[in-house]
């Protein structure tokens, strides 16, 4: 039911903040000049792991064995750096010894002058070879940055330095290691959010819109308020893990500029972001933002920042004077480290520049395109072709007159199966037009889609070939028939079941899995109950008359035509029933 090329295209934010812990595939190039993680902690004093090395003297292509032990750990950064110039480039390369534990990364455009981690496996030993380059320095030493896990670990641990023969003694700088950059300082908000200045002084966006957070906890919150040459931002939402924003150029993740508060320990750490392409987002530092405060009360979180509109020396960041899209999500944290989102964004419907004129605007967690899919699978295979079936099952001798040339029941089954049809292949068509093509992250939703679509264009076609009534192969031709159409209801029952919690269209709450059974059940109890009436009234029926019993067997046709009302009141409650179900679903669908 939702999309069938649906791939999820939206703004997903799978937080693997840039550093050595971070990247569980150790692909920690942003981190090689500091060597410092960012995970918005502390690194420890002391460390607990050691470097050693095979030898303690090198000349150009010696090729040292370099070894990190100690305790557990999960992450690493390993460098060679001139020993009294630290904060230099790293100097010469290395050799892995093995490739299932450590990989070789290129920094400061030096292939192989760094080594770190390939899996977030934990390890206690780490070999490596050093190989010395021509014109090295006359001392070396090495250091590794070292993760045990996101809150625990150790920034530049400094191994042996080894020396060129007959170089000077070497002496330590007074100073090798450069002071950890502070944090921005963050405040507590005193107070909830209000939505009275939306529209007149802040630019919100709202869902359900209208809410206010400062009255329901569950309103989703959003406001932009320009304050001469910045923005403030405030941001709220009922949320255990983050929450998080991004404006975007498109309604698809890649290249956007994304904002993301993340609770952890009853704190919220708040922080900007770039993604690329459609990979994991990438933490940026906190130094364009300003008077970052947050707040934590019953479930609910909220964070607000202040950054200039026009931010030229950083490339990650958007100038808030150009309309975008703009992205709300929020999920799941553990540890620190913030998940896939657990519904789907809400985008914006259109583009907006929350300098201009303050709004108010809302937006959907669905695309059109996919609303219009799921609407059009409902009313074809919930409702057009349940009323056909059972039109053509046991209506035949209650509409039995002729009109425009044909039975009334065939008509109305007629048109009722050619509606199914032309709205099966409008739908069918939706998801390609948003996707641009075919998804291969959307289970078997598509592939069960594709064989009812098929099944819905051969089925009208077969019947323009029905043979007459008598015809030998009209028999055949009812049994494959019928076969077709029952098959083709499966699969699109199955297929709606499915689609209902792709993240195109996913339904909130497990009540759509239980309405969707309820309906299933409502339609084959339906039916049920008139095979039982149409089997009673075929059977043969007693008459008494001058105290003898007069066995008579009636005809089929005779005794279906004695229970009309009976067959009429049954389906008008039916199609109020199925009315029911199928409002309850589109309902829900336009509330996305």
């Amino acid at each position: 039911m939702a999309a069938l090329g649906f791939t999820g295209g939206a703004f997903v934010l799978l937080l693997h903040i840039s550093s050595v812990a971070s990247y569980p595939n150790g692909e920690v190039t942003q981190s090689c000049r500091g060597m410092v993680p960012e995970h918005h902690h502390t690194p420890l004093p002391d460390p607990v792991h050691n470097l050693s090395v095979s030898q303690m003297t090198f000349t150009a292509g010696d090729r040292i064995k370099v070894t990190l032990s100690g305790p557990e750990f999960k992450g690493f950064l390993l460098e060679a750096r001139d020993a009294e110039a630290l904060n230099g480039p790293p100097i010469g390369s290395f050799t892995l010894i093995d490739s299932q534990v450590s990989q070789l990364l290129t920094c400061e455009d030096i292939k192989g002058s760094a080594v770190s981690h390939t899996n977030p496996h934990k390890k206690t030993e780490m070999k490596v070879y050093w190989d010395a380059p021509k014109g090295a320095p006359n001392h070396i030493q090495f250091l590794v940055t070292v993760v045990e896990k996101y809150k625990t670990y150790w920034v530049k641990i400094p191994g042996p330095v080894i020396s060129q023969p007959n170089a000077p003694p070497f002496t330590t700088p007074e100073a090798t290691v450069v002071p950890l950059s502070t944090l921005p300082s963050v405040s507590h908000l005193t107070k909830s959010f209000s939505a009275s200045d939306c529209g007149n002084k802040k630019f919100c966006v709202r869902s359900p819109l209208n809410c206010d957070p400062e009255k329901e906890p569950a309103c989703v919150f959003l406001s932009f308020t320009r304050d001469d040459q910045s923005v403030v931002v405030e941001m709220s939402g009922p949320s255990k893990g983050y929450l998080s924003f991004a404006f975007s150029h498109d309604r698809w993740m890649g290249d956007d500029d994304a904002y993301v508060c993340v609770h952890e320990d009853q704190t919220v750490h708040i922080q900007p972001s770039h993604l690329t392409g459609r990979s994991h987002p990438v933490m940026d530092s906190r130094d364009t933002l300003e008077d970052m405060a947050w707040r934590l009360e019953d479930g609910v979180m909220q964070c607000s920042f202040r950054r200039n509109i026009t931010l030229p020396g950083d490339k990650n960041r958007f100038d808030l004077n150009t309309s975008y899209y703009i992205f709300l999500a929020d999920g799941a944290a553990y540890d620190g480290r913030i998940h896939k989102h657990s519904q789907q964004p809400l985008i914006t419907y259109e583009k907006h520049d929350v300098t201009d004129y303050p709004k108010n605007i809302g937006g959907s967690r669905s695309s059109l395109l996919l609303k219009g899919h799921g609407a059009l699978m409902l009313v074809a295979w919930m409702s057009t072709v349940g009323i056909g079936v059972i039109v053509a099952r046991f209506f035949k001798p209650v509409w039995s007159k002729m009109l425009f040339g044909e039975s009334a029941w065939f008509q109305v089954h007629r048109l009722l199966m050619l509606t199914t049809s032309v709205l099966t292949c409008i739908a069918f068509i939706l998801p390609f037009l948003y996707r641009g093509g075919w998804s291969w992250r959307a289970g078997y939703h598509p592939y069960l889609g594709c064989v009812v679509m098929i099944l819905a264009v051969l089925q009208p076609l077969l019947a323009a070939f029905r043979p007459p009534l008598h015809n030998p192969r009209r028999q055949m031709f009812n049994w494959t028939h019928w076969g077709m159409g029952t098959a083709a209801r499966i699969i699109a029952v199955a297929a709606m079941f499915l689609g209902m919690d792709l993240p195109g269209l996913n339904l909130p709450g497990p009540w759509k899995t239980y309405a969707m059974i309820a309906f299933v059940t409502w339609h084959v109890g339906t039916e049920i109950i008139l095979e039982i009436h149409a089997y009673r009234l075929s059977r043969k029926v007693e008459i008494l008359d001058d105290d003898a019993r007069i066995q008579i067997f009636q005809s089929f046709t005779v005794a279906e035509a004695e229970g009309h009302a009976f067959k009429k009141a049954v389906l008008a409650i039916y199609v109020c029933g199925n009315m029911t179900f199928l409002i309850i679903f589109l309902s829900a669908i336009n509330h996305l």
